[in-house]
């Protein structure tokens, strides 16, 4: 979703979820990454595909 340029708006919708449960999650994503940002989160996602 993040690699597809989904804003958070429309991920949460897509999930049936609050925009902030998505930034939750999102943060604990960069953190478990070793990133601080959605386009490092991408990059890193690339780099290993």
């Amino acid at each position: 979703m993040l690699a597809q340029g989904w804003t958070n708006t429309r991920i949460a919708t897509e999930m049936s979820v609050s925009e902030r449960t998505v930034r939750f999650h999102l943060s604990n994503i960069y953190d478990k990454l070793g990133v601080s940002s959605r386009a490092e989160a991408i990059a890193w996602a690339l780099r290993r595909k």
